[in-house]
């Protein structure tokens, strides 16, 4: 990476801690950019060098558009700094972040052990393509804690942690996780992107690898796709060469995109974040809900976890229901008018999503009965949430 970016240059940005005032001034260096408040967008594969001696010395240190430019150096050293890392990569989406950074640190003969909690996707990595590769993944209790000892075996090379689970919302005990993996040399790899840098730091203690789908609340308007990896000293080379290798790459516009998205993450962070408190305890009131999955709330079992680790909650979580027929929940669902149902979520919209996690988990046993219902809330007025789900109860009881 050219340094150009590596640390903000703007001669306001000293001594700055507070953390909006950051977002604005990382990943900027306002006499590199003509005095345009904003980076420029580099788009662009070639790169031309005047003479021979240009191109052996490097030229502007840039190669090659792949390789990087100063709108990729600018969202890096901007993430560099909010994750205290050594070094950050940019993916086209939050899951080739994810297999870039297993690719760069696993090899066949193996074994990787990851949270049971994990996104789907990331399941399926490793069930497909690291298992033809010849690297052996085993599940874990997202609660183990300090029992992943028990579970490392002697060709452990990775751990693979996403606090919380960003459907089932498990609090892991990650100190005690990066306790039993240091003085074994295991790397320890953590999915970021519910907390995002300003509420969780996951490398300040001692996690090895940061990763975010910054599809979500980097680019906050459902509009863009980006996965970012952020690492220490002891990962950061191996992914960055492994990028390379793959031919990982970035979108220009969707990097300027997660950019821009950054200046504005401390304040709508807050709004979704006590929106989202607010729904989730008046669904705590609905004799329609058994119980709800947000670690921010006293009633999650790892709440006190929560508040050791976390600065702060986002807008994501679960709200299980008792059992009704799946023409009752229809019923409630298809007829919400602000709440969508979508895969995604960090933008600016209301989303609701129906899953049954027993398919695709095997190291616990899920235990709710009732249909459960993953909630992102966007920025709507809250009584007009509050009302559209009214109604959707309503539906629900008058088919059950």
């Amino acid at each position: 990476m050219n340094d150009q970016y590596s640390q903000s240059k703007n001669k306001n940005q000293n001594n700055i801690s507070h953390t909006n005032t950051r977002l604005v001034h990382v990943g900027r260096d306002n006499e590199a950019s003509k005095g345009f408040v904003n980076p420029p967008l580099y788009k662009g594969s070639t790169v031309l060098f005047p003479t021979v001696q240009s191109m052996k010395d490097g030229g502007y240190g840039y190669w090659y558009g792949r390789k990087g430019s100063p709108t990729y150096d600018a969202l890096e050293g901007a993430l560099n700094e909010l994750e205290a890392a050594d070094d950050s990569i940019l993916t086209p989406s939050g899951l080739s972040a994810i297999t870039t950074a297993l690719l760069g640190l696993l090899k066949q003969g193996d074994h990787v052990l990851v949270t049971d909690s994990v996104y789907q996707p990331t399941r399926n990595f490793c069930d497909t393509t690291l298992r033809q590769m010849g690297v052996e993944t085993s599940y874990y209790d997202p609660r183990v804690g300090a029992g992943i000892a028990g579970l490392i075996k002697d060709n452990t090379r990775v751990i693979f942690l996403e606090s919380p689970g960003s459907q089932s919302f498990e609090i892991q005990d990650v100190p005690a996780i990066v306790a039993a993996a240091q003085p074994k040399n295991i790397t320890t790899v953590i999915d970021n992107t519910w907390a995002t840098p300003l509420f969780y730091q996951p490398l300040t203690q001692g996690v090895d690898v940061s990763i975010h789908s910054g599809t979500k609340y980097f680019i906050g308007h459902a509009d863009a796709m980006i996965g970012t990896v952020s690492s220490n000293g002891k990962a950061a080379e191996a992914i960055r060469k492994t990028a390379y290798s793959l031919g990982i790459c970035a979108g220009p516009e969707d990097t300027q995109l997660a950019l821009r998205g950054l200046r504005t993450l401390g304040v709508r962070l807050k709004h979704h974040e006590s929106a989202a408190l607010e729904l989730a305890r008046w669904l705590e009131t609905r004799d329609e809900v058994e119980t709800v999955l947000h670690p921010a709330l006293t009633s999650h079992p790892d709440h006190e976890l929560f508040r050791r680790d976390f600065s702060g909650s986002t807008g994501l979580f679960t709200a299980i229901l008792k059992p009704v027929s799946d023409e009752a929940l229809e019923a409630m669902i298809d007829g919400l008018r602000l709440f969508s149902m979508g895969w995604s979520w960090g933008g600016y919209e209301s989303l609701i999503l129906p899953f049954d996690p027993r398919p695709y988990r095997s190291a616990t046993i899920w235990p709710f009965e009732g249909p459960a219902l993953r909630f992102h809330v966007g920025h709507e007025d809250m009584k007009d949430l509050f009302d559209d789900l009214s109604l959707g109860f309503d539906r629900l009881g008058a088919v059950s």
